[in-house]
């Protein structure tokens, strides 16, 4: 197999001068080098292998930052399955005869999912929470809930709890019903 020095002098695209120019250049610089190790002085290197190295540490670099993102997105999707198996392990199950409208709020929205009076009274005592899973509402226990929140809160929804009341509200003595509609 020819070297590239001689492809390129077939093609044309080099001439005789310019090789043999080119050969006594890297002759040098090897024989520089040589004598350089044997003296024990430090060789010298051209800029070029300098840019090399440098571009070399440089792309390393971006390999690391690479891996450390899709590591952390791996983990990120490991830990929505796990969730998404902790909820459908536990869901308790909505019967399709329940008619009371159940609202809450979800990314600032207003939603609603029907459940049974048994069910209202839990979600609004705390006992039964909503976890969401692909846009679909699902009734957990509370001590799931909690498990799950320590892992992806923004997936629970629970029951608004017992607010302060303010001093000068002159409806403080009137109590809110569990089960007002609206």
């Amino acid at each position: 197999m020819a070297s590239l020095q001689d492809q390129l002098l077939n093609m044309g695209v080099v001439d005789k001068k310019k090789a043999k120019k080119s050969q006594h250049q890297k002759r040098q610089t090897v024989n520089k080098n040589r004598k350089a190790v044997k003296s024990g002085k430090e060789v010298q290197t051209d800029g070029m292998q300098q840019k090399i190295e440098h571009a070399a540490q440089e792309k390393q670099q971006r390999d690391l930052e690479l891996n450390k993102q899709r590591d952390a997105e791996r983990a990120q999707k490991a830990l929505v399955a796990e969730v998404g198996q902790i909820i459908d392990k536990h869901s308790i199950k909505i019967p399709k005869e329940a008619e009371i409208a159940y609202n809450f709020t979800y990314d600032n929205k207003i939603k609603k999912i029907y459940v049974t009076a048994e069910q209202q009274k839990e979600l609004t005592q705390g006992y039964l929470a909503i976890a969401v899973t692909a846009n679909n509402y699902a009734l957990i226990p509370d001590k799931i809930a909690a498990r799950i929140e320590s892992r992806l809160p923004a997936l629970v929804v629970r029951s608004q709890g017992v607010q302060e009341t303010d001093e000068n509200d002159p409806y403080a003595d009137y109590e809110i019903p569990d089960d007002l509609m609206w």
